[in-house]
């Protein structure tokens, strides 16, 4: 039997097994049987003291966590000129939500971001902690604030415009990411946005694919999308919408067949697999072996923060699942229509088998 997995078995009936236990068991000195922990603790199987082992489901969202504030009002907005709001607050940002909604479907799931040493971010802890995510690699940074995104949101809970104060992202450096390499690896995959600088960006993505590590990645905005290096080799999914698409790919979308001349463009890049959100329009998917348009759910719209977010985690989900591509979409329209019935950023109703019940919905109706 191979030394190192017979070293992995021990520690894995017994995680406080002494070295000296384990090299008189497999026969080997006691600074062989270090040599071989070191090497397994470098590469993730291993995490730290007391050997905890690597989790196979498991995944880190790396990115932004901010409070989100959402100023809705009751009357079509007039900008220029004073508008009645009523403000609600929530825990928010793209990773954290991600990291949320993947913990409601099950997902051993760790989140790796920065927040300030202010009462925002205890309670971005406090309430991510509560819903089963391990914040253990969150930064906090004393002097920092913690970001905040603020939204103003029409009569039909269409976004006007968005504020973003995210100024504390630019405080993450690669060598802290390099501090923290054994915890990522040790995840089976990475889902990263692009709040983080740009080198932060280019490492991770390089860093992933020299270690096999399969890596999904949202592109925020039109502008963040632009923080990310030309070559893209190793990205096993994309999830842009369509602006951000047109950036990434260089073309104007106008159709779906446009849509599929973008996903083309960006898997030239290197992307293994790309989707294209369209809001009510559905997605368009494409990657060697699938493409294709799905519509979207019908349901009535309540507020659209955090169907993006619902959309992607729900659809990684399905390919952490070994599902195909279109069946992984499916789950993740049906996880969007259900981030739209509610005003929240998360839907308290999400869970596995919802989400597998409305596919089942969908393809009635669709026929599909």
């Amino acid at each position: 039997m191979d030394k190192e997995k017979q070293i992995l078995d021990l520690i894995r009936m017994n995680p406080f097994i002494s070295q000296q236990e384990i090299s008189s068991i497999v026969g080997l000195s006691r600074p062989a049987v270090a040599n071989y922990i070191s090497s397994l603790t470098r590469r993730g199987e291993i995490k730290g003291r007391g050997y905890i082992l690597r989790e196979e489901s498991s995944i880190i969202c790396i990115g932004g966590a901010n409070t989100d504030r959402k100023a809705r009002t009751d009357k079509k907005v007039r900008l220029y000129s004073s508008n009645p709001v009523k403000i609600t607050e929530a825990v928010g940002g793209v990773a954290r939500n991600f990291a949320e909604n993947l913990s409601r479907l099950g997902v051993s799931v760790s989140l790796m971001t920065c927040v300030g040493d202010d009462k925002e971010g205890n309670w971005i802890l406090k309430e991510t902690k509560g819903q089963g995510v391990d914040v253990s690699q969150v930064w906090v940074l004393p002097t920092e604030r913690t970001g905040t995104f603020t939204t103003l949101l029409d009569i039909d809970g269409e976004s006007i415009v968005s504020m973003a104060d995210m100024n504390i992202y630019e405080k993450l450096t690669i060598s802290m990411f390099e501090e923290k390499w054994s915890h990522i690896a040790a995840s089976q995959a990475v889902y990263l946005d692009t709040n983080i600088p740009s080198d932060c960006i280019s490492y991770l993505i390089k860093r992933c694919k020299d270690e096999n590590i399969s890596l999904y990645i949202d592109p925020v905005s039109t502008a963040k999308a632009q923080k990310l290096p030309f070559r893209l080799d190793g990205v096993a999914l994309m999830l842009p919408n369509q602006e951000e698409a047109e950036v990434l790919s260089g073309i104007k979308i106008d159709s779906i067949n446009d849509c599929q001349t973008a996903c083309e463009k960006i898997r030239q890049r290197g992307v293994e697999k790309v989707i294209i959100t369209l809001g009510d329009q559905g997605v368009y998917y494409d990657s060697v072996e699938e493409s294709g348009h799905l519509p979207a759910f019908q349901r009535e719209v309540v507020d659209v923060t955090g169907a993006g977010e619902a959309f992607g985690s729900c659809t990684i989900y399905g390919l952490m699942n070994g599902k195909s591509l279109l069946d992984a979409c499916q789950l993740g329209l049906a996880g969007s229509a259900l981030a739209l019935q509610t005003e929240k950023s998360i839907s308290p109703f999400l869970n596995p088998e919802t989400i597998y019940e409305l596919v089942k919905e969908y393809r009635r109706e669709n026929h599909s």
